[in-house]
């Protein structure tokens, strides 16, 4: 069993009726190679779930899942999505595994989510939280996790990665021949993408992270600052950063390292399919949302303009 597979069992359910099938559910999960933030998350939703049901999962039906998405009606409409997703995906792993004769979800419409723009971090605030951690020249005497930190979440904002993805980097995930450097990011559903590294100054502080931290092989940012433990968490990765930008009095989620470099590219006239590859979306429909940005920084200028001219 893989360390996945392990970490969806012990669901604290006792002798509920669903804990068998939900334990099954999220162990095959984990053997798809899903990531384990998205177990995480079913689980969680799942044990939330089975409190609205307690009996047998053959005798499942529509309504004690409409209970469950009535009782969570105040929450976003993307968190109720992603909750309503995780029974769906439960019921639908039980009617393949004939635990279920009929999917109650065909009779649960799904929720929508008002599309929202993204928020960019400004590139100089970013720049300022950067700075906070260390510079691109760190003194020699900079403690290796401010190293590692810097390296981590300046690779997130020029890399345009999420931070789960770079938290999961391994050394060998660089290919830093000069003149061609590249990173892989293993991304959603088991994909992997190729990321150009053009930035002179970025690949210069990998290199000395490297170099400093002695690492050949094995996990890119390691949990220990002696560099025996595993992989940072996304959950450290985000401490720590909220840290950094209460330092730095600068109010910047994680997630906004990418659309900053997102926008960043869109502006600077990159192609949406060239954005959308670097990001890792499936489709430009997940992509072209950044264009609306582009408009919203066309407008802003526009009106600058229209001030300085009443001014004058």
């Amino acid at each position: 069993m893989t360390p996945e597979a392990a970490a969806a069992t012990g669901l604290g359910l006792g002798t509920h009726p669903l804990a068998r099938h939900i334990d099954d559910f999220l162990a095959d999960l984990a053997n798809t190679n899903a990531s384990k933030h998205t177990i995480r998350a079913y689980r969680g939703d799942l044990i939330q779930f089975a409190a609205h049901f307690d009996g047998e999962l053959a005798e499942l039906t529509a309504k004690p899942v409409r209970a469950y998405l009535s009782d969570i009606a105040a929450l976003a409409p993307s968190t109720r999505k992603r909750k309503r997703a995780a029974v769906a995906s439960f019921c639908k792993w039980a009617v393949r595994h004939e635990e279920l004769d009929a999917n109650p979800m065909d009779r649960i419409d799904t929720i929508k989510v008002p599309k929202t723009l993204p928020r960019p971090a400004a590139a100089k605030d970013v720049q300022a939280v950067l700075g906070t951690i260390c510079s691109r020249r760190p003194r020699k005497d900079i403690p290796l996790d401010r190293l590692r930190d810097r390296v981590l979440f300046e690779t997130a904002y020029v890399c345009g990665a999420r931070a789960a993805e770079v938290c999961g980097l391994y050394v060998e995930d660089f290919d830093l021949r000069p003149d061609d450097e590249h990173v892989q990011i293993h991304g959603k559903g088991g994909t992997v993408r190729t990321v150009l590294l053009d930035d002179r100054g970025y690949v210069a502080l990998v290199k000395l992270y490297l170099a400093r931290a002695g690492y050949t092989s094995g996990p890119m940012f390691r949990a220990s600052i002696n560099g025996s433990g595993g992989p940072l968490s996304y959950d450290a990765a985000h401490h720590r950063w909220n840290g950094y930008c209460t330092a730095a009095g600068i109010d910047i989620d994680i997630h906004q390292l990418r659309h900053a470099h997102a926008t960043e590219l869109i502006n600077s006239g990159v192609s949406i399919e060239v954005v959308r590859r670097r990001l890792g979306h499936a489709s430009t429909e997940s992509t072209q949302i950044y264009t609306l940005l582009a408009d919203k920084v066309a407008d802003d200028e526009i009106r600058a303009a229209r001030r300085r001219r009443e001014r004058s």
